[in-house]
């Protein structure tokens, strides 16, 4: 039994180890072999670790601080990549925004603008076949003087047809207005209430708009419920030409994306500086932030007169004529032109006769204004009061004439 237990000669041993085990030695220091050590030795050994831990965490503190103050800097930016330098463009970079008033330009516009924005309901009669019908409309207008005169569209006011007419003020009052004076060739009315001290809106220079510059419309979308709405943009485009039925095209437009919806009609368009620069007159209902406003500056000699004598008169030339494009398209004819306006009869004793005007002549000018269109024709004559002379360029046998007419 003890020779089958050694599994290995002492000569196997000796080859697989290189040297001689007993077997002995191989039994007892594979499985019992041990050194104890006092318990005390144990104890003594722990402290001193403990101590060697704390000093070595001291001594790396001492040398990570003094490497991160007189090491780091001289590695940023030449062996280590410097976090503030130009070239690490990825990192974020902190902005300092500095508000420099407390309010911003839109809100400053309505500040200074919204209680000169009034808001226009009419009752109009209308034919429905066979009977009439009472039909409420809803606009706005702004306040052009303090004595009560209002400048609004003149469709808001059913072309000067509306048989009742309430003006809503910013405090809530709510008084019956009247039309002094109505144009639906150019679109604008003037309103007038009883009342005086009324805040007024200050007018800009719409000859002096620039496109991209901000556009700020204060009106009543949609109904009283959302009376005073503010809406902005900028301006999209100018002299911009709508037509709005079969009779009339309305020329010279402010294009606007600030968002214009029914009700807006007849309340101003401001600039940055809180000046009305237009009315609101008409979207394209078809596309989105298309909207148009009339040029303030159309309206301004307008309002002077109709404050001053109650009403406008506006100056006549005495001729009857035609778009040149409707001109061409009917006779299947080519007077070589896109615009300007044909003379198809003269009035007697008409400044258009006593300057020399013939049947035929084709107008393409007044002054430095170039007329395009018998509606452009009409709206420039609000240029010009009694009085006035004008230069005329017309087209006459092929020829360019110049032609002086006194209104």
């Amino acid at each position: 039994m003890d020779d089958k237990r050694d599994l290995f000669t002492d000569e196997d041993k000796e080859h697989e180890y290189g040297q001689s085990i007993d077997k002995e030695d191989i039994v007892t220091k594979s499985i019992y072999s041990y050194e104890k050590v006092p318990t005390k030795n144990k104890r003594s050994g722990f402290r001193g670790s403990l101590f060697s831990y704390i000093a070595l965490a001291l001594v790396a503190a001492i040398i990570g601080g003094v490497a991160s103050i007189y090491i780091a800097p001289n590695l940023y930016g030449n062996i280590l990549p410097n976090p503030n330098s130009v070239e690490n463009k990825y990192m974020p970079q902190q902005v300092s925004i500095t508000p420099s008033d407390d309010i911003n330009t839109v809100s400053a516009v309505v500040k200074k603008s919204m209680s000169s924005v009034v808001g226009i309901t009419t009752l109009e009669t209308v034919n429905y076949f066979f009977e009439q019908r009472d039909v409420e409309g809803l606009g706005s207008g702004v306040i052009v003087d303090s004595n009560g005169y209002i400048l609004t569209n003149s469709h808001v006011v059913a072309d000067g047809n509306a048989k009742e007419i309430k003006v809503l003020f910013d405090n809530g009052d709510k008084v019956p207005g009247k039309v002094l004076w109505n144009d639906s060739s150019l679109d604008l009315a003037i309103v007038k209430v009883d009342i005086t001290n009324l805040p007024v809106a200050e007018l800009g220079d719409s000859d002096k708009l620039e496109v991209g510059e901000i556009a700020i419309a204060i009106g009543n979308p949609l109904g009283l419920e959302f009376q005073r709405t503010v809406t902005s943009g900028v301006i999209s485009g100018l002299n911009r030409s709508i037509q709005i039925n079969q009779a009339n095209i309305i020329e010279g437009l402010i294009q606007t994306d600030a968002s214009i919806n029914p009700g807006n009609s007849g309340g101003p368009l401001l600039n940055k500086s809180g000046e009305v620069i237009g009315i609101n007159t008409v979207k394209i209902k078809t596309g989105e932030g298309l909207g148009f406003s009339i040029p303030i500056n159309t309206a301004k000699s307008i309002i002077k007169e109709v404050i001053s004598k109650g009403t406008y008169e506006t100056v006549v030339m005495g001729v009857r004529g035609m778009d040149v494009k409707d001109y061409q398209a009917r006779l299947g004819i080519d007077l070589g032109l896109e615009k300007g306006v044909v003379i198809l009869s003269v009035e007697s004793n008409s400044p258009a006769e006593k300057a020399g005007i013939l049947q035929g002549d084709i107008l393409i000018k007044m002054d430095d204004t170039e007329i395009n269109s018998m509606q452009g024709l009409k709206k420039h004559l609000y240029n010009y009061k009694s009085g006035d002379k004008s230069n005329l360029t017309v087209i006459r046998n092929g020829e360019k004439q110049q032609i002086e007419i006194g209104f």
